[in-house]
């Protein structure tokens, strides 16, 4: 019989359930050293969400207005049919009707910002059209800074309706399905917020083409998700 070398301890043999015990405790001793550190543990990979965004999306106080009513909340329709600041309005409440609410992007979403813009003694579509050219226009730069952007294109313009529109409707220059998604959702947030276009929270919009008008309002979705946009709207009889 072969003797083991001397100073050499003979290995002891390894009984085999030793391999059967190893790995749940294994298991059993990670569980114990997560719950100590507070990690809750869990059998599917969980969804974090989105790395933080590094732009705030909100223009410093002294870069916008703090005016919460809409620029002609509080005008009232001339004789002929234009909006006028009613003449009994306070001084305050007359220099807040220069202040707009237009919708931008910025991370993924469009927010409001405030602009003061001159809206009285406008016609509906004249409204219109200084909030599209809002939305047109270049960003100021307490917008560009805290990630502010604008999809609607340059060359947009917006009419009035076409015959057999409903009188609140309004047209744009483009199909309403070759607008960009954010653009739509601009659009809509914008005019549909303006108490001078809007009484009920919706706009009437159509396109150049001969599709009908839809009724939309600037609901989460529309904000928040770009192929929401492709289904925004409901048709208007």
């Amino acid at each position: 019989m072969t003797q083991p070398p001397r100073g050499t301890a003979p290995h002891p043999a390894v009984p085999r359930a030793a391999g059967r015990w190893r790995a749940p405790l294994l298991a059993v001793l990670c569980a114990a050293l997560a719950a100590g550190c507070g990690i809750r543990t869990t059998s599917v990979p969980v969804d974090a969400g989105p790395a933080p965004s590094r732009v705030s999306c909100a223009v410093p106080d002294d870069s916008r207005s703090t005016a919460s009513a809409s620029p002609s909340a509080s005008a009232s329709p001339s004789a002929s049919g234009s909006a006028s600041p009613s003449a009994s309005a306070p001084a305050a409440t007359r220099a807040a009707e220069s202040t707009a609410t237009v919708y931008l992007v910025c991370s993924q979403q469009v927010a409001d910002v405030h602009r003061k813009v001159a809206l009285t003694e406008l016609t509906r579509l004249g409204t219109a059209v200084v909030l599209l050219r809002e939305l047109q226009q270049r960003l100021g730069t307490a917008e560009a800074a805290a990630g502010f952007g604008t999809a609607v294109q340059g060359d947009l313009a917006v009419e009035g309706p076409h015959p057999g529109d409903p009188r609140d409707a309004l047209r744009l220059s483009a199909p309403l399905s070759d607008l960009p998604p954010f653009a739509l959702a601009q659009l809509v947030c914008t005019f549909a917020g303006d108490r001078a276009l809007s009484s009920d929270g919706s706009v009437v919009l159509g396109g150049s083409d001969d599709t009908k008008v839809r009724r939309f309002t600037c609901t989460s979705a529309l904000r928040t998700d770009p192929e929401a946009a492709e289904t925004a709207g409901t048709a208007v009889k």
